[in-house]
């Protein structure tokens, strides 16, 4: 049996904040959530990123020679915005300097028009230069200065096309690594192999960045130590670089042809390869280099899906999104309204599900199937369409949302549609007994030593916050402890835990999203509420409340070496994902949790939501951060309304899997 919830009196007179207030900002948020509705039902928020997405955008068009002076100067003046007190530019709102993504954004300043001299350039370059300059930028930064010129091939890691006529034994297979990096990496390899150089019509530059001039520099950072394996990779990207040259044209077009198959088969119409913008950029320059015309429909479509994420906001300020989370974003927000409880909110959430029962994937067996061949497709994706890279997260909330408001919309039936859902899950259980996101076993780490992956996003291994929504879903469906798949992920947890009592999350900042997930997932299955694994990870939550009684943490907490939580200003996201946690923990009436509603309360705005500039999302640990839009908009939402439910003496919201 699940543990039920430790309940406060609902005459305790210890709310601060009278629980008919608390249902009066519960409604209100509703409201305010469900006017954001699309027609068609669901939701989409922006998905923002650092400055390096709109400033590859411009790039890219210099790159073609398709300058649009117009378009440029609106994408610098969001550039521009969000450059901080230190010169450069961060990876997330109010974090330190990040060379990479400063480069590229003075570069495309630069390319935009703004003078070299000015203020905001000369504060740029000083902190660049300051940090060692260009040559220390990553293995993307340096791979775009080559297309431009700017500094030698020798500088960048080899990545040979010939990937692509490897067998799935190799030590090195595209079924090894994860999907976004498949993705991006296949047409780069055209570009690494043919080594274009961009028009760049401007003839813009940035050698001012460089502290040595590029022709001369030999120290160019390579990869991380990593022992043998660190000095295996160095030694044969030397060989690599010194053979090239030589490798045979028959094999190179083999090569370029086959990458040329795999990028045309996973275009995905307007919806881009990959979904997502670096893959889609690679593409719509892989077709350039090899000569298709603009009208050719495959290049033609690939430049359709970069234009797509193009934002201009109500003040005429435009970004590049680095994608699109309408599945995710619509999921979440029906948990959410279906948690609020109205008749309104129900029916909005409604029909947020049907339009999601039309986007699962039921026809094309994706990469995960190189893996898992027998497995039936039924997942969803976490964009409008990316039909060959569904994800398991999307699916276990998609698939929670549908079961928890089936018994409210008796007229509706996805119970096909939710066994499907979970077959897939069932189905791609990694050998560890965790999840991925979207790969099966992705945790070759040995790949994280190639010189290539300075990036350290290269693999999608199971981590614990997917591993937890996984589990969360099957229990809701009737899953639970005593089932094999069940049991193995429950192991999966609890080695992952950390020794101070929390989760690390992959997917979202950081380990308050970890934990959150974990304890929701740890309610589900039916562990006894004072098990110590619970014990520990609650005293953890209260150990890092913040003294205005929200939660808050630093990107920064994606260290190399994990060493905990990273303290921050309290967001509103992270408030709400801790209050959950601790609501499904057993804790309503933990003296932590009423100072957390009284942080939500007390920041609400007028409107009914939360403002919130923290980038609470993360695409890649120490690389890529995402602010995701709605997040304020329906976790804390979420958070009162479950504890309403839970003062009021209604525990059902709570014996849901999130």
């Amino acid at each position: 049996m699940t543990a039920q919830p430790r309940m406060i009196n609902a005459d305790s007179q210890s709310a601060i904040v009278p629980v008919p207030e608390l249902e009066v900002a519960v409604a209100k948020a509703a409201n305010a959530l469900i006017s954001t509705q699309r027609p068609d039902g669901h939701f989409v928020f922006e998905l923002e990123a650092d400055a390096t997405i709109p400033s590859e955008y411009i790039l890219l068009k210099h790159y073609l020679g398709e300058v649009d002076g117009e378009m440029d100067r609106r994408i610098a003046v969001y550039i521009r915005r969000s450059q901080a007190d230190h010169g450069g530019w961060p990876l997330f709102h109010g974090g330190k300097l990040d060379v990479s993504c400063s480069v590229k954004a003075y570069f495309a300043l630069k390319a935009a028009g703004d003078d070299i001299n000015a203020p905001h350039m000369v504060r740029a370059r000083e902190a660049i230069r300051a940090a060692g300059g260009a040559s220390r930028t990553n293995v993307f930064t340096r791979t775009l200065m080559a297309l431009f010129g700017e500094i030698p091939w020798r500088a960048v890691p080899v990545m040979p096309v010939e990937i692509m006529l490897l067998p799935q034994w190799f030590p090195f297979h595209l079924s090894k690594i994860s999907y976004w990096a498949r993705t991006v990496i296949v047409p780069l390899t055209v570009l690494m192999s043919l080594r274009p150089k961009a028009r760049n019509p401007l003839g813009i530059t940035i050698r001012e960045l460089f502290l040595i001039p590029p022709e001369v520099e030999t120290h160019w950072p390579t990869s991380k130590d990593g022992g043998f394996w660190g000095w295996f990779f160095r030694n044969l990207d030397n060989v690599l670089h010194a053979t090239q040259p030589y490798f045979p044209k028959s094999s190179r077009k083999r090569a370029i042809d086959q990458a040329v198959d795999f990028v045309t088969e996973r275009l995905n119409g307007e919806d881009g390869l990959g979904a997502i913008f670096p893959a889609m950029a690679n593409a719509v320059m892989m077709f350039d280099l090899l000569g298709y015309a603009k009208d050719h429909p495959d290049a033609a479509i690939a430049r359709a899906s970069v234009e797509k994420l193009v934002t201009v906001r109500p003040d005429g300020e435009v970004y590049c999104q680095p994608c699109l989370s309408p599945v995710w974003d619509t999921a979440l927000a029906a948990h959410a309204l279906l948690e609020a409880g109205s008749q309104q909110a129900v029916v909005a959430a409604t029909a947020g599900l049907d339009w999601l029962k039309d986007r699962q994937v039921l026809d094309v067996a994706g990469d995960w199937a190189w893996k898992r061949p027998d497995v039936r497709p039924g997942g969803w994706a976490f964009q409008y369409e990316n039909a060959h890279y569904p994800d398991l997260d999307d699916t276990a909330v998609v698939v929670m949302a549908m079961d928890r408001a089936a018994p409210l919309s008796t007229h509706k039936d996805w119970r096909q549609a939710m066994d499907r859902g979970t077959e897939w899950i069932l189905g791609l259980q990694s050998k560890n007994g965790g999840w991925g996101a979207f790969e099966v076993d992705n945790d070759y780490g040995y790949l994280n030593y190639i010189p290539f992956a300075d990036h350290g996003a290269l693999l999608d291994p199971p981590t614990s916050d997917v591993t937890a929504r996984c589990l969360s879903m099957l229990a809701q469906r009737g899953i639970r402890q005593g089932h094999a798949s069940v049991d193995r992920g429950l192991a999966f947890l609890r080695a992952e835990q950390e020794a101070d009592g929390s989760w690390f999350g992959r997917w979202g900042v950081n380990y308050i999203y970890g934990t959150w997930s974990v304890l929701c997932a740890l309610n589900a299955v039916g562990v006894d509420e004072n098990a110590p694994e619970i014990r520990r990870a609650v005293d953890w939550l209260v150990k890092v409340q913040n003294a205005d009684g929200g939660w808050g943490e630093d990107g920064d907490s994606y260290a190399l070496e994990r060493k905990g939580h990273v303290p921050a200003p309290s967001a509103a996201s992270s408030t709400a994902w801790a209050l959950l946690a601790l609501m499904a923990a057993g804790d309503v009436d933990h003296p932590a949790v009423e100072r957390g509603i009284q942080y939500l309360a007390r920041t609400q705005s007028s409107e009914g939501l939360w403002p919130e500039e923290t980038y609470t999302g993360t695409g890649f640990p120490r690389v890529f951060y995402l602010r995701y839009h709605g997040y304020a908009k329906f976790f804390p939402l979420w958070a009162m309304a479950r504890f309403c439910n839970l003062r009021a003496g209604n525990t059902t919201a709570v014996l849901h899997g999130m």
